[in-house]
């Protein structure tokens, strides 16, 4: 993930956040729901308490091994990508790279076919901020164990975002925080939008593949990170505050479309980018 630096810091700050019992502030099922505290500035804490997300080592193999037919696999996908350098598809994959809000909140709103803000949309915009931190934390049991060298690690080619290259080569690249985020982003819209779902889960399909266009992340780590993101998605299906922002988040984006709140992005140039994967 993009500045991975931050994880290291919100895994302290959680523990510290939390409720009496070792619970994250959970958002109230309210009509004014309470505001909910940063665990670092810009990141809203999660809905599941520190340790809460499901077990990485418990449901992931370990990552290829070199020299066998899945690391060749991945060195295949790697090779593929780095034709794309420079490209549409390398925009938009700068363009998923970002996490920090606002900007992270339009990614899929073209999918959505309406704008995603703090203003138009607050619950879900809310949402977004908070799943993100839960996924993201989900891949990390198996990020520090096996500590994966990234594919730029190894070809020695460009990544798409070179002011994070410094955080990016401490920060294990098995499984993908980023595509777990993606994936769990794309799950939670999908059932906010059902309409829209085709859409929404191809975006988010494109969301992970962009790791591997931007030389970030081997096609296996992207995989097993979306493992990660339905798994965590399922747990959050049990805690009251997420189902109750879901149900908030539903209604606001159908009222969303009534007003007209069209997406801000250029829709025809991202779908056009994102035709072949």
């Amino acid at each position: 993930m993009v500045r991975q630096a931050w994880v290291v810091a919100i895994a302290a700050m959680v523990a510290s956040c939390a409720a009496p019992g070792g619970q994250a502030p959970q958002m109230q099922a309210k009509a004014e729901p309470k505001p909910i505290p940063e665990i670092r500035p810009g990141y809203l804490a999660g809905y599941l308490p520190m340790g809460g997300a499901p077990n990485s080592l418990a449901i992931l193999p370990g990552p290829p091994a070199a020299g066998s037919p899945a690391q060749a696999r991945d060195d295949a996908a790697a090779k593929a990508a780095i034709a794309l350098n420079g490209g549409p598809r390398w925009s938009v994959a700068v363009q998923d790279a970002e996490l920090k809000f606002p900007a992270a909140a339009e990614t899929f709103s073209c999918a959505l076919g309406v704008k995603v803000s703090a203003e138009t949309t607050p619950r879900l915009y809310t949402m977004l901020r908070r799943t993100l931190v839960d996924t993201g934390l989900s891949t990390y049991p198996t990020k520090t164990k096996f500590q994966r060298q990234r594919p730029f690690m190894v070809n020695n080619t460009p990544m798409c975002t070179p002011q994070d290259e410094a955080e990016l080569r401490k920060d294990g690249s098995y499984p993908s925080g980023h595509s777990a985020i993606g994936w769990g982003w794309a799950l939670i819209l999908a059932e906010a939008a059902p309409d829209r779902a085709t859409e929404v889960l191809h975006r988010g399909r494109a969301f992970t593949q962009s790791r591997v266009v931007c030389n970030v992340h081997w096609l296996s780590d992207t995989e097993e990170g979306r493992m990660m993101g339905a798994a965590t998605v399922a747990k959050l299906h049990d805690n009251a505050d997420f189902k109750a922002d879901l149900e908030a988040a539903k209604a606001e984006i159908a009222a969303a479309r009534a007003a007209g709140q069209a997406p801000t992005r250029d829709c025809a140039a991202e779908t056009a980018a994102l035709a072949n994967g």
